[in-house]
């Protein structure tokens, strides 16, 4: 990965950190099913939509970062190695990393992400999102050249409920919380967005949950999903407790399907 991309990736996150943790959790009245999605049909992941199926060694295109940290309220370094599959399935974890520094134990965190930019479509994955407090699971699109960003988070500090986000042009402030009515971390479930230049609809398990139409995104990105501790907001991720890792969350598969 380039410098100008890491660089990027780390001011990106840490202002969509800012904006969460300042937001006060749901941002929108009732935390539900938002009006305008309420009578759209179920939109499912096809097979033939899947780009990555950890299941087939299917994975062309994505890697796993390595060797360099955000810093800030990212209290971990993206190591290669705390991205594995096994019985095809992505297990991305953070762990203790060895030995001590003088401010305290250190972590390893994980992040996959693709190497080619996507632009307007259907994005989904089946994921169980990781069962520590302070640990983030996600799955989300990004670039930084301008900053446009899409995303979704379960936070460490509730396993009941999902974030919604999206970045244009390094603007934000659209977060958007929701009750799953499900445990994130017992079982995997199927998260998605249908990116259009209108609106941004999100999706859990095929139901339509929540749509954005205002100041969308226009920019290709990449496809990014990681696990890390946070430090700082424990409003926001839950206070973590290093004793409490491994901590991992896992993925099935991936997918994208263009706009027609």
């Amino acid at each position: 990965m380039n410098k100008i991309v890491k660089a990027g990736a780390v001011a990106a996150t840490l202002l969509t950190l800012c904006a969460a943790a300042f937001a006060g959790g749901c941002s929108r009245p009732g935390c539900g099913i938002s009006a305008a999605v309420k009578d759209l049909p179920q939109r499912f992941a096809k097979e033939e939509e899947k780009i990555v199926v950890f299941a087939e060694g299917r994975t062309e295109g994505f890697y796993a970062s390595d060797g360099w940290a955000n810093h800030q309220m990212f209290n971990c370094e993206w190591n290669g190695e705390n991205a594995v599959v096994e019985d095809g399935i992505l297990n991305m974890s953070v762990t203790r990393a060895p030995g001590e520094t003088k401010e305290g134990f250190y972590y390893y965190g994980a992040e996959y992400r693709s190497q080619q930019k996507y632009g307007y479509g259907f994005y989904a994955v089946c994921m169980k999102a990781a069962d520590c407090s302070g640990v983030i699971s996600s799955f989300f699109t990004y670039t930084n050249g301008p900053w446009d960003e899409i995303d979704i988070e379960i936070l460490g500090k509730d396993m009941t409920q999902v974030q919604f986000n999206y970045y244009t042009d390094g603007v934000g402030r659209h977060e958007y919380l929701y009750n799953l009515g499900f445990d994130a971390s017992e079982d995997f479930h199927e998260y998605a967005f249908d990116w259009q230049p209108g609106s941004i609809t999100w999706y859990v398990d095929g139901r339509a949950i929540y749509r954005a139409t205002r100041d969308i995104p226009t920019h290709p990105q990449q496809v990014m999903m990681n696990v890390w501790n946070c430090i700082g907001f424990d409003g926001w991720s839950g206070k973590f407790n290093g004793d409490t890792v491994p901590a991992t969350a896992q993925y099935k598969w991936i997918a994208y399907s263009p706009a027609r």
